[in-house]
Parts: C-alpha cells; sequence; structure tokens
C-alpha cells in the first residue's frame, strides 16, 4: 500500500521544503524562528515515520527510496538557504562538506545495492551522532542568524563544524567499509560502535 502512515509523514517532509523556502524569503519578522520549527517538525515527522513503519510493518519499497532522500533534501535546502543567509567561507565550507558528502554515500549505497552488497554501508553510530549533530546545527542557524543574542549563532557555526569532522570520519568509514568491492574485492559491514 503506498499510502501508509509512514509514507505520509515522509511525503509532508517533502513538501515542507518549498514552505521553507517560502518562509525564509519572506518579511515576516518571526521568519527565522518558523524556519527552525518547520525544519524541526520534519525531523519529528522522520522519527515518526520510521518509528510507525516498523511498529505497525509499514515498510514499503516506495517509502524505503522516498525516506532518505526527504533527509537529504530538506538537509540541502536549508544548508543552501544558510548559505545564502551567512554568505561567508567560513559557513559555506562546512555546509558544502556536509552536502558532498551526503552525495557520494548516497551514490556508494546505490551502487553497492547494485551488488548486492548494500548492507556494507549500512548507517554506522558515527552516521547518526553526524546526523544529530547536523540537525541541531540547522535548528540553531536557522532560529538565530547572525548578530543572535548570547552568541547563539556562533554555537550553531561550531556545531555545524563538528558535524562536518564527523560528516567526513563517518564518509571514510563507508568508503572503508566499501573498498573491497570498489576494488573488486568482497565488502565488508560498515558499522562501527
Amino acid at each position: 500500500m503506498l499510502l501508509t502512515v509512514p509514507n505520509q509523514l515522509t511525503m509532508f517532509r517533502v513538501l515542507v521544503i518549498p514552505l521553507l523556502v517560502l518562509v525564509f524569503y519572506t518579511d515576516l519578522q518571526w521568519r527565522h524562528l518558523i524556519c527552525a520549527a518547520l525544519f524541526g517538525l520534519a525531523g519529528i515527522t522522520d522519527a515518526l515515520d520510521g518509528y510507525y513503519a516498523r511498529k505497525y510493518n509499514q515498510s514499503t519499497p516506495f517509502g524505503a527510496f522516498l525516506d532518505p532522500v526527504a533527509d537529504k533534501l530538506i538537509v540541502a535546502v536549508a544548508l543552501a538557504l544558510l548559505i545564502e543567509q551567512n554568505g561567508n567561507i567560513w559557513f559555506t565550507l562546512p555546509a558544502v562538506v556536509i552536502i558532498s558528502r551526503e552525495i557520494v554515500i548516497s551514490a556508494l549505497r546505490e551502487w553497492m545495492a547494485e551488488l548486492g552488497a548494500r548492507g556494507a554501508v549500512a548507517v554506522s553510530f558515527i552516521g547518526k551522532l553526524k546526523t544529530t549533530l547536523q540537525i541541531i546545527a540547522i535548528l540553531v542557524l536557522l532560529a538565530f542568524p547572525d548578530g543572535s543574542p548570547y552568541y547563539l549563532h556562533e554555537i550553531g557555526l561550531i556545531t555545524v563544524y563538528g558535524a562536518a569532522v564527523l560528516t567526513l570520519w563517518s564518509m571514510i568509514v563507508y568508503l572503508k567499509a566499501a573498498w573491497p568491492s570498489l576494488s573488486g574485492k568482497t565488502a565488508k559491514t560498515a558499522k562501527e560502535d
């Protein structure tokens, strides 16, 4: 069944993306907090769709395809908006690292799936930690632009750098695990604890 609750939550996350962009470019006084709330709501739906899919056995091929796409789209769009908002190398550099890693790992997973070795690039603990820091950084930076009180913007920048470091680390873990397949040998698993 295509329109399961988890799939509806995932599609909702995709629909939040244009709304996030529209609100970002308005002159609303609370636009930064509204953007952060929209991004946070999308994060909650991500957790809920996975929970419902597992608890009620509602996993579908469509959901398995769309869920990671929705995640990567909203993160990439939010980072693109923040690149424009910050307009400097200090933010653009970690944002480009994060976006580039997502593209590389998505392509790697697709390629490994074609080889029947998708499990070799399964999500690791480092990947989950990276995602958590990335979400926190984006939420803080969307809510608190440069010049916000209490150094909240600077805390967001530090967090995005932490996410970028973990992004590179997790990419190395995945590439290392996939290297045997990339070099024509059998793949190992990339899971780390």
